[in-house]
């Protein structure tokens, strides 16, 4: 665009440049003619200076933005008297045409070209001491597609100029947009990455710390065993803060580990005094893409936030199966369970869980899926494509 402006500007140059020249051309030449077949007369000297003042007048015209119209104004007049003079300077009304149609609004241009054209039509008839056609429908039709064309042309570049306009809009508005949509997405990131590690984190040292406080008294030793297991918890989300701030793998998978491993140690790591957490892997996953493993981790971690947080049960199984066409992670509790049909209309006003896991799902083209009902437990299913999938549809489950 910048390049299409540039060029419209070059355009315009070269044309207001060749108007400019035909000028003091045609002024140059009529100034000529008089001098070779009437320089005899009494108002030769006249006609050279008005000729001289024209040519000054028509430079500040140009060059002097400040009291252009003014300076128009006694271009027009000076050179109307000298065509009353002499005839032959009507030759130069093209070029003050052109001027006019190009610093005066439409309409005033259009009726400055009537007139002048009219005084070059009087002034050539005078001349010649008869009607003739020619003389009185030539300059006209001269003016009439001099103008025509000068309108054109004006009101396309006014086209193009808003089309340039809105296109530049537009753009920015894009730019902003995708602005906005990157900030909303490393936002919702960093959001599912806290609910999935330092929030179960801080949950455990809570506990941790609470327990080691009851029996700070009574017993230092396991006192000092809960303030261990805090420390290491903290020193442990220390470093998966420092992973997902730079986007990087899980911790449990940063140095090589495979999914299978990352899953067993979560399920050691989450396995409480409340609540026992087992893993089972049926089949063989073999390598899979490491944003794969690193998405299914997370889901099996804010699943589990899950669970301690709002299912109230004593044992929890992660099940990772490997299938020919996709891996599925299940993770099922035996809590008390809830109705994800009563509480569909109030998910979108519930954390980070549920939501965050799908949104996981959706962005590999995996779908998550709920069984649950009160007093039954709750097993959540998520499934992955092998291969490239397309984004899965949304799915008719509840925020936990």
């Amino acid at each position: 665009m910048a390049q299409l402006l540039g060029a419209q500007r070059d355009d315009t140059r070269l044309l207001a440049v060749i108007v400019h020249s035909a000028f003091y051309v045609l002024l140059a030449a009529s100034l000529m003619r008089w001098l070779i077949r009437h320089s005899e007369t009494r108002s030769t000297p006249l006609i050279v200076v008005l000729s001289v003042v024209i040519a000054v007048l028509y430079a500040l015209s140009e060059l002097r933005q400040s009291g252009r119209l003014v300076w128009f104004a006694l271009l027009v007049l000076t050179w109307s008297v000298l065509v009353v003079l002499a005839p032959s300077f009507a030759w130069c009304a093209v070029p003050l045409v052109y001027t006019g149609l190009r610093i005066l609004s439409e309409r005033v241009a259009v009726i400055l070209v009537v007139a002048l054209t009219a005084l070059v039509v009087v002034s050539q008839v005078r001349i010649a001491g008869w009607l003739d056609p020619n003389l009185v429908l030539a300059p006209p039709a001269v003016a009439a597609v001099t103008t025509a064309l000068f309108v054109g042309m004006r009101r396309q570049a006014e086209r193009q100029a808003a089309l340039i306009d809105d296109l530049v809009r537009t753009r920015q508005e894009l730019a902003a947009t995708e602005r906005r949509e990157g900030t909303l997405a490393e936002r919702q990131r960093l959001a599912m990455e806290i609910h999935d590690t330092l929030a179960q984190g801080l949950s455990s040292q809570r506990m941790l710390l609470q327990a080691a406080d009851l029996v700070w008294d009574s017993d230092p030793p396991l006192a000092h065993t809960h303030l261990r297991s805090a420390a290491a918890i903290a020193e442990r989300d220390l470093a998966e803060a420092r992973r997902f701030v730079h986007d990087l793998a899980p911790a449990d998978l940063a140095a090589g580990g495979s999914l299978p491993a990352a899953l067993v140690a979560l399920a050691e790591r989450a396995t409480t005094a409340t609540l026992t957490v087992r893993c089972h892997i049926e089949g063989t996953p073999g390598p899979l893409p490491q944003r794969v493993e690193a998405t299914l981790l997370r889901i099996a971690q804010g699943a589990l936030a899950n669970v301690r947080e709002h299912a109230d049960a004593t044992t929890a199984t992660i099940t990772l199966t490997s299938l020919d066409d996709q891996i599925v992670l299940d993770v099922a509790d035996d809590g008390r369970g809830f109705d994800p049909g009563a509480q569909a209309d109030s998910a979108r006003h519930r954390g980070y869980g549920l939501p965050a896991i799908r949104a996981r799902a959706r962005q590999l083209g995996g779908t998550c899926t709920i069984e649950s009902a009160p007093g039954d437990g709750t097993v959540l299913t998520t499934a992955i494509p092998r291969g490239p999938g397309a984004p899965a549809t949304a799915d008719t489950n509840a925020d936990r």
